[in-house]
């Protein structure tokens, strides 16, 4: 077992002091070394314990900024951290999720982004914690991978939905922090627009992995599932496609992200994973990270200065006199270097940054530049022109003497427009020319950078000259002494002035006795003023004990009235939701219809009336003198939430499942129940009030939701319309083909067999064949006395709209035509197997019966609609019949060829001897009781199954 080395307490302090840097509260992006300097941390601790204790010191719960930040390190320690550190983490996932619900109440700045960031990290660590072999950066080869999943299909199909997860919290992330990019003047190029995208980078790197990922085991489950069993796995996944695509994007466009991260080029459409021969040409997408350079600063950057060494101690001073320098004088040395170092770093970073910005100032003005000049020039070609057209209309005039009129005012318009052109000529011209200047300006700017840029590095090399200095240990000595003597003459300078400043005391003694005589001498006054003071001190205290008297009396009297009125009306809100509780059990509202849609419209009202009375009970308990805001807000609440009771009530009446309906309704009652337990908390000022008001807000949220719901179920009655007529056309095409197929099925017999065969299958197949043309006549009566219902019941609408009036009734032949269709393919199948020898003829009657039973089932929905008096339900009727008729044939037919067959496979017994006749009568007794074993199992499986099918008929009704 290896053992872990603890750290010493100099590598404790600098962990320390670079998680602090890394989450400081300035807006600012995180830097690479103190994450890097966290992550060498974990490694030398083979522990995440160490790293947690120092980041929770830090105010997580206090700054934004640091609890974004935090997110962010957090992020790249979870990927690039030791492999202890998901499992150490697990621990802490209680307090991430007390941040996330923190955070997650602050609208504006980084709360919502915290919020989503938080939960995008605690997805992480669940998968994870479900699939500890995948490390933390995701990566892992095929072969891993393949053996991650255990080869086991169901592992698999997890896995996927659990990377879906990811991804989606992922995109939600990024879209949140696009978003709020654009609702604020920040942008990529700015430290706070920064601070804000820089956590994308995982981001995408997370992203990617598990794009790949889910491609490779999506093609997997298609091999070996079927597809309709992952319509939902490639809906998501294309809805993902698009989003990613879409991220991936935003980022490249992103000048930030240029310099940091290269983003692969997805492609136009998703796989199409129903064809597994494009998972040969799929291409895995690569994330490039440039290499990361040295970065030789120092952890702790306190500077030491060694300007002055007047106050080092004597020691300190003797060895330097004798020519040795002291550690300590090594390590300011060291420190000065590394800030000088540091220094020219930043300037230079400084000089390419401004360099940059006027290169771009420069780049945008030449290319207005050249749009002018582009400009300029096609508008000097429209003045030609127009010169040109005024040289033919000169000459058109000379020659056409009798339009002389009409030329003459085409010339002044000519001319006019000419001059137009001239004045707009003049004005590019001008334009042109102001750029001209800017540019000269912006080369002078240039220039003057240039000059700074020449003093920067004169500056770099006085920084060089000095280093050079400072390593020369004899000049430092010389300096050394130098400066003694200046602090020797420095304190010379300091005992003269102490002389003088002592000659200045005495004048001001002087003056300071003249002011104590005329201090004495107001003093008797101010006794004369200060009698006077309280005599009207106690008149005053009076008056304000009087006034103070009268002010209490008139709040007490005033807040008394005030409670009263609230009071009052709180009952007055109390009875306008009892009303609205009265009224969703009057039976006329059974009459009243409202749609979702508009009961969408007043969910933004209560939501917004909730939170202003949340927040007016809140103040009116700190200061009862805002009980009338409390008062407003109330009967706001009552008046809203009694509209909405109602309308939600009209609303359930238009549900066609009646348990979603009445569900609506009893939800409905319970909020009016909560409401009037919540005015009674603010009429008792109960502890529980602010609580209730939540129950409330939740309970509403409850019934939106099942609104919702009723909306999306609505969906489905619109298309149920054309659904009717696609069912029976499915079910006229089943029974042809079953018809032909048992056709064809008769003359391969013919030509195949011959004997009691041949019989058999004859008879079997003729059967079959009455059978399905007694059914093919039902179902064309069944669809002539259909069109009459429709004809009589739609008026002037469509059929389809008809079908959308009656959809119960629609679902109902939707469910005959498809038990039809069901049965006609069953009796083809086990006439078939009979025929092939493969079927048993009990199969053959429960099949014919079961059609029976499907007709019958289409004859009953047609009937339910129908005249009484219609002479196609009597035709339909006599097609029943036959139904039934052609259906005891063909089961006679199964039992009198099943006799046949039985009786010509008569055993013949003449050759056995006496233990081979006791030996098969054994093993018919055997089969006897296995037989009646299994009828009796078979039976008891029949009950279950219809009792299930009972429920489920149930459920749909």
């Amino acid at each position: 077992m290896m053992s872990v080395v603890p750290l010493t307490d100099k590598q404790l302090h600098q962990l320390s002091i670079s998680i602090g840097k890394a989450v400081n509260p300035t807006e600012t992006p995180v830097k690479e070394k103190h994450v890097r300097s966290a992550i060498i941390g974990t490694y030398q601790e083979k522990s995440g314990m160490i790293f947690w204790m120092y980041m929770l010191r830090q105010p997580l719960q206090e700054n934004q900024i640091v609890a974004w930040k935090f997110c962010h390190v957090l992020h790249k320690i979870l990927r690039e951290g030791h492999p202890k550190v998901i499992p150490d983490s697990q621990r802490y996932r209680g307090k991430l999720e007390d941040l996330g619900k923190l955070w997650q109440h602050l609208r504006e700045g980084y709360g919502q982004l915290i919020q989503l960031y938080i939960r995008l990290l605690i997805t992480k660590l669940d998968f994870h914690k479900r699939n500890p072999r995948i490390p933390g950066n995701l990566q892992v080869t095929p072969e891993e991978l393949k053996a991650i999943g255990e080869n086991d299909i169901n592992v698999y199909f997890q896995m996927s939905v659990e990377m879906f997860d990811y991804m989606d919290d992922i995109l939600n992330l990024q879209r949140a922090v696009t978003t709020s990019l654009m609702n604020t003047p920040s942008n990529s190029m700015t430290v706070s627009g920064q601070c804000r995208l820089a956590p994308l980078i995982p981001c995408v790197l997370d992203a990617s992995q598990l794009y790949d990922y889910c491609v490779k085991i999506l093609f997997k489950l298609h091999n070996t599932l079927p597809a309709d069993t992952l319509a939902g796995h490639r809906d998501r996944f294309s809805k993902q496609f698009q989003e990613l695509k879409k991220f991936y994007n935003t980022v490249k466009q992103r000048q930030y992200f240029k310099a940091l991260i290269t983003i692969p080029s997805l492609p136009e459409n998703p796989p199409n994973f129903l064809i597994q021969s494009e998972l040969r040409s799929y291409v895995t997408p690569r994330v490039e990270l440039p290499e990361e350079s040295l970065d030789s600063e120092a952890v702790v950057d306190s500077l030491i200065d060694t300007s002055d060494t007047s106050s080092l101690p004597g020691d300190q001073l003797d060895s330097t006199r004798n020519g040795s320098i002291s550690p300590d004088t090594l390590a300011e040395r060291e420190s000065l270097i590394d800030h000088l170092h540091q220094e020219i770093s930043r300037q230079r970073q400084e000089l390419h940054r401004i360099l940059t910005e006027h290169q771009q100032i420069i780049e945008v003005h030449q290319d207005r530049e050249t749009q002018l000049e582009s400009n300029l020039i096609a508008k000097c070609n429209e003045i030609e022109q127009e010169k040109q057209i005024n040289q033919d209309s000169l000459k058109q005039k000379a020659d056409m003497m009798a339009k002389v009129h009409e030329s003459e005012e085409k010339y002044k318009t000519l001319e006019e427009k000419f001059q137009k052109l001239k004045d707009v000529y003049a004005k590019l011209r001008e334009e042109h020319i102001s750029l001209i200047r800017k540019k000269a300006d912006v080369d002078k700017q240039l220039g003057l950078l240039k000059v700074s840029q020449a003093q920067s590095e004169r500056r770099t090399n006085d920084a060089e000259r000095r280093l050079d200095e400072l390593m020369q240990a004899q000049a430092i000595n010389e300096q050394e002494g130098r400066k003694i003597v200046e602090a020797q003459q420095d304190l010379d300078d300091l005992k003269q002035q102490l002389n003088s400043t002592k000659s200045e005391n005495m004048v001001l003694i002087a003056k300071n006795d003249l002011i104590t005589s005329e201090k004495t001498g107001l003093e008797g006054d101010l006794h004369d003023l200060l009698a006077q003071k309280e005599e009207l001190d106690l008149k005053i205290e009076k008056l304000e004990v009087e006034a103070e008297r009268c002010r209490n009396e008139m709040n007490l009297h005033a807040d008394t009235m005030l409670y009263e009125l609230l009071l009052n009306c709180l009952s007055e809100a109390e009875d306008i939701i009892r009303y609205s509780l009265s009224a969703i059990d009057n039976p006329a509202m059974s009459d009243l219809t409202c749609t979702p849609q508009y009961l969408e419209r007043l969910e933004e009202s209560i939501v917004k009336s909730l939170d202003g009375l949340d927040s007016t009970y809140t103040g009116y308990v700190c200061d009862t003198t805002k009980g009338k805001m409390l008062i407003k807000s109330a009967i706001h609440v009552a008046y809203t939430l009694g509209l909405f009771l109602i309308h939600a009530r009209s609303t359930s009446n238009t549900s066609i499942d009646i348990a979603l309906g009445d569900k609506l309704t009893d939800e409905c009652k319970q909020l009016g129940a909560q409401s009037l337990t919540m005015f009674n908390y603010i009429k008792e000022k109960s502890p529980s009030t602010v609580g209730q008001i939540n129950e409330v807000r939740q309970q509403f949220k409850k019934i939106c939701e099942l609104a919702a719901t009723l909306s999306n179920g609505q969906g489905n009655v619109e298309a149920i319309g054309s659904l009717v007529e696609m069912e029976l056309l499915s079910m006229d095409k089943a029974i042809e083909e079953a018809t032909d197929r048992i056709r064809d099925m008769l003359e391969k017999s013919r030509a195949a067999d011959s004997g009691i065969k041949l019989a058999v299958n004859g008879k079997i197949l003729d059967s079959c064949t009455e059978l399905m043309k007694c059914i093919r006549k039902l179902v064309q009566k069944s669809r002539l006395l259909q069109a009459e219902i429709v004809e009589q019941g739609k008026g002037t609408a469509s059929a389809t709209e008809f079908y959308k009036r009656n959809h119960q009734w629609s679902e109902g032949l939707i469910s005959a035509a498809k038990a039809v269709a069901m049965g006609a393919t069953l009796l083809l199948e086990v006439a078939d197997k009979v025929v092939a020898g493969n079927g048993k003829f009990e199969q053959l009657v429960v099949a014919s019966q079961g059609i029976a039973a499907s007709t019958a089932q289409l004859v009953v929905a047609s009937r339910v609609k129908a005249n009484r008096n219609s002479s196609n339900l009597a035709a339909l009727s006599e097609a029943s019949r036959d139904v039934t008729q052609a259906t005891g044939s063909v089961v006679a037919t199964a039992k009198n060829c099943s006799q046949l067959v039985e009786e010509n496979d008569d055993l013949d017994f003449t050759g056995l001897s006496l233990h081979q006749a006791k030996r098969l009568e054994m093993e018919a007794k055997v089969r006897v009781l296995e037989l009646e074993q299994a009828l009796l199992t078979e039976r008891l499986r029949l009950s279950a199954l219809r009792r299930y099918h009972y429920q489920l008929e149930g459920e749909k009704e």
